[in-house]
């Protein structure tokens, strides 16, 4: 499990810097962000990416829940918080 959100966090930190023109900080890292959507529950990530939505970079964490679901969480890389 660690070793997926780390693997997904070096390939999304690398596509990011492809983009010149991307000059926003994050104060939280996408492994960050990931740790927060699982973190007390039994959900695994099964992918996560950087996007820029109305100039503001969000974190797009999709996750298996324990009952099988899939679910999608936006959280604002500037403040750590969820995106509804």
């Amino acid at each position: 499990m660690r070793n997926l959100i780390k693997a997904v966090a070096v390939v999304l930190m690398f596509s990011n810097s492809c983009f010149a023109e991307n000059n926003l900080s994050a104060t939280i890292s996408l492994d960050e962000a990931a740790k927060q959507i699982i973190e007390g529950t039994y959900n695994k990530v099964l992918g996560a990416q950087t996007e820029v939505i109305d100039g503001k970079e969000i974190y797009i964490i999709k996750v298996l829940t324990p009952d099988g679901r899939i679910q999608y969480y936006k959280i604002d890389a500037e403040t750590g918080q969820l995106v509804n």
